[in-house]
């Protein structure tokens, strides 16, 4: 209700929304109740994150944070800072990007050995799909010179990546890795996220790490998909009775990353016209995952960025709806992560097939606009029909909206905001439906449809947060048609300002199925 003032829950574990109207009607129909003043706080259902790492954050929250580096001397800098301070161990670190950097180069392994001497450190690019290492620690990676993606001085990709990856979590004692975890549901909690979608697999962070994350007990729900390939509907039931993740979906990579460079794409990087990126799946090992989940009732998914990784994808579906059905299809719930390249033929077949995309709005906002990485990366024209949100909404894909943590921040408003203000005119969504994306389409998407989770209405989970927010108001994109009115007596609920540079809401409590959480 847009005008309600109070809120009644139910008491227990299963706490549920009972009531919603005025403050005189809400005392004379419960007087025995707790009565709560919130003194002006904003309610609204709690956030779901669609796609986050959990130990991959937690680290970046206790390591070093790269992402605030503006060259790659202050990069170098914040390195030996932190080296000096923390003098042992081996460094994590996370977050450099050198599209924005003046030297437009990212640090070697040179820099960091004149840096750390022979001590161990990796440093993830920020869409961690490529890293800086130094010596110590690429020494003591067994097969890495003979990896793809190898480079004695340059960032290492693809599997390389994952090797060096592996050897630096290795050298973490699993209190680290637990405290981190830890710290990364403590993290979403003070956000008002009650649920989040962890995307790990064989080459995220393995399997002990997974299982690991799946033991905790938190109050923020943890929903997992399992990133790894199989060819029969046998291998994909065996595979979820063993991981306890809800699909075989989330980060199982087609291919890899528009700063990479190893996003797979149709035609060559405009900045490096020698190569189209990376394929780490190739068509037929897509449809055959694709048919083996389908079979099995199993939700199937990919990481998928560039258009020919997007088309490969779309393709082995299409010949999945030919051997199955459409509706076998839609029932099992497949998701594609990322799709930041799709044509509207593509987003129209997705629809029809009710085919999620998970997707983060975050990363128009750091690296779309005319002079951002991807105008770099892919010239103008190509970055400017990146991550068309409105797109995918006309078309009838369901949309979640996620982080992809540590990429990008976890605050969710940050996201709705970034959905809402698209680099390019015509690709935002309203605040309303991007807050929808970020609450109800998270659930959605992790198999939860009975209408109401996601929602204050009477009869849905109390999973809710409470804000101070400066200012609230209904709102849609200045570049799009509006379904809705603005003015008040239409009743349409309000939602905090996010115009750029307006205050974010601040979370003064986090409350899940009536449980605090945070607050």
């Amino acid at each position: 209700m847009p005008d309600a003032t109070a809120m009644a829950v139910s008491e227990g574990p299963d706490s549920v929304v009972t009531w919603l109207g005025s403050d005189t009607v809400g005392r004379a129909q419960y007087p025995d109740a707790q009565i709560v003043d919130l003194d002006g706080g904003f309610v609204a259902p709690a956030f779901v994150d669609s796609h986050v790492h959990l130990t991959a954050t937690g680290l970046s929250l206790t390591g070093l944070d790269l992402r605030q580096a503006t060259s790659l001397q202050h990069c170098l800098q914040l390195l030996a800072d932190f080296a000096q301070n923390h003098p042992d161990g081996p460094i994590w670190a996370h977050g450099w990007d050198e599209s924005a950097w003046p030297e437009n180069t990212p640090p070697t392994t040179d820099d960091l050995d004149r840096v750390l001497g022979n001590r161990p450190a990796y440093l993830a690019r920020i869409d961690v799909h490529s890293a800086a290492a130094s010596t110590a620690l690429r020494r003591d990676t067994a097969g890495l010179t003979n990896a793809a993606g190898f480079d004695p001085q340059r960032p290492l990709t693809a599997d390389a990546h994952h090797l060096i990856r592996a050897a630096a979590r290795n050298r973490l004692t699993p209190k680290q890795l637990q405290q981190a975890r830890l710290g990364a549901l403590d993290k979403a909690a003070s956000l008002g996220i009650v649920a989040v979608h962890e995307c790990a697999g064989p080459d995220i962070g393995g399997l002990d790490d997974w299982l690991a994350i799946n033991r905790i007990d938190h109050g923020v729900d943890v929903i997992g998909y399992w990133g790894q390939p199989v060819t029969t509907a046998h291998q994909a039931r065996d595979l979820i009775a063993t991981t306890g993740a809800r699909g075989l979906a989330g980060d199982l990579f087609v291919d890899g990353a528009l700063g990479s460079r190893t996003a797979w794409l149709h035609e060559p990087y405009t900045d490096a016209p020698h190569t189209c990126g990376a394929t780490y799946l190739d068509p037929d090992a897509i449809a055959g995952h694709l048919h083996a989940c389908t079979e099995a009732g199993v939700p199937a998914g990919f990481h998928v960025i560039g258009d020919a990784a997007v088309t490969a994808v779309v393709d082995a579906m299409a010949d999945t709806v030919e051997r199955f059905g459409a509706p076998a299809l839609a029932r099992c719930g497949h998701r594609l992560e990322h799709v930041e390249m799709i044509t509207a033929e593509q987003a129209a077949r997705l629809g029809s097939w009710g085919v999620v995309a998970s997707m983060q709005p975050t990363f128009d906002a750091l690296w779309g606009g005319p002079d951002g990485m991807y105008a770099q990366r892919l010239g103008p024209d190509r970055a400017g029909q990146l991550n068309p949100f409105s797109l995918l909404a006309s078309a009838g894909v369901p949309l979640a909206f996620g982080s992809d943590t540590p990429v990008t921040s976890m605050n969710p408003w940050e996201t709705v905001r970034a959905a809402s203000h698209h680099h390019t005119p015509g690709s935002s969504l309203s605040v309303r439906a991007a807050f929808a994306a970020a609450t109800r389409g998270g659930w959605r998407a992790g198999g939860i449809r009975d209408g109401e989770t996601g929602t204050l209405v009477p009869g849905a989970p109390a999973s809710y947060a409470i804000w101070d927010a400066d200012e609230v108001e209904v709102s849609a994109p200045a570049d799009s048609v509006q379904r809705w009115s603005t003015d008040p007596r239409s009743r349409v609920p309000a939602l905090p300002r996010l115009e750029p540079g307006a205050p974010l809401p601040r979370c003064r409590q986090t409350v899940h199925r009536g449980v605090v959480l945070h607050g």
